[in-house]
């Protein structure tokens, strides 16, 4: 009757026990697969798990992703600003290029070849800011790898697994960063190579038809006919401009955001299942002491529900 009284209490404990033995062990992670199937199945669950992490800072379940809209909300176009298009369209640097672009024989109605060499020497300064904003989003897709790698709490578990999955994912988005960037410069570089002569067509003519001949090389125009003369490239220029601003983050998402998300880690993957059990071993390197409590940890825990299992029997018979 004594004994009996006292098993509500033992049940309790007991139960306690279990419950904090099961937590102790689910920290701890699951043990490591004898065979070179299964150290491979835990290998990609892991790396799964750490993908997905990834992707949610991205999606904004978790933060991080949002700074790459400040990259284009606020580093590019400040970044454009900067290059003050204005004062590279002085009357003195477009009688240089005009004048240049004439060569031996001046033009005969308009300065084409300057107008080209004006524009192209304003739009090729954009590949600055556009390699900058490549070069700002890869650094954010970066420290998101970092923050995924310390949330994905199975890799604490395995360090050298830890480094080849970050070692991984930074090679595969410098590869990104590669792509992304010959396809941003393209775009600037298409704008120098070919502009809309319709924007030009539409413009009123020009009365004066190109200064007075009349006039030594570096004379022949006055200052009104160079100022219209860059105002026209400015407002040309600043067109392309606007449109690049909108056309570059759309190529770096492409290239770089949707590419992470899609294929971060395939390139591991393919060369993770080549490996053998001694190489899935190796990266599966967990701390032998991290082993040894596990393993007491788990005839503590069955030894436990065997105390629990015998004590119920007893609290349930007559």
């Amino acid at each position: 009757t004594v004994i009996k009284s006292r098993i509500p209490g033992l049940q309790s404990l007991i139960n306690k026990t279990i419950i904090e033995l099961e937590g102790e062990l689910t920290k701890l992670g699951k043990p490591i697969a004898a065979d070179a199937g299964g150290k491979l199945y835990t290998t990609m669950e892991i790396c799964r798990a750490f993908d997905q992490n990834f992707k949610e800072h991205l999606d904004g379940v978790r933060a991080g992703g949002e700074k790459i809209y400040g990259v284009f909300d606020n580093q590019l176009p400040a970044a454009l600003k900067r290059l003050q298009f204005d004062k590279h369209l002085s009357i003195e640097n477009v009688r240089k290029l005009i004048t240049e672009a004439d060569g031996y024989q001046p033009h005969l109605i308009a300065p084409e070849q300057g107008y080209r060499r004006l524009i192209e020497s304003c739009l090729v300064t954009i590949r600055g800011p556009a390699e900058a904003a490549v070069d700002g989003v890869h650094a954010i897709l970066k420290g998101i790898v970092q923050k995924a790698i310390a949330e994905t709490t199975e890799l604490k578990q395995y360090p050298t697994l830890r480094v080849e999955v970050g070692n991984a994912a930074f090679e595969s988005l410098e590869r990104m960063r590669e792509e992304s960037k010959r396809a941003t410069l393209q775009l600037v570089d298409m704008e120098c190579g070919y502009l809309t002569v319709e924007f030009f067509r539409k413009l009123p003519q020009d009365v004066e038809k190109g200064g007075n001949p009349t006039h030594s090389l570096f004379d022949r125009y006055n200052d009104s006919y160079l100022r219209r003369v860059g105002s026209t490239v400015l407002q040309y220029v600043n067109m392309t401009c606007a449109s690049l601003r909108n056309s570059i983050p759309k190529s770096i998402v492409y290239c770089q955001v949707r590419e992470a998300k899609r294929s971060l880690l395939d390139f591991f993957f393919t060369e993770l299942g080549k490996k053998e059990s001694k190489q899935l071993s190796k990266m599966l390197d967990e701390d032998p002491a991290v082993q040894q409590r596990r393993a007491n940890l788990a005839k503590r825990l069955e030894l436990y529900r065997s105390a629990q299992h015998e004590i119920d029997a007893v609290a349930w018979s007559k």
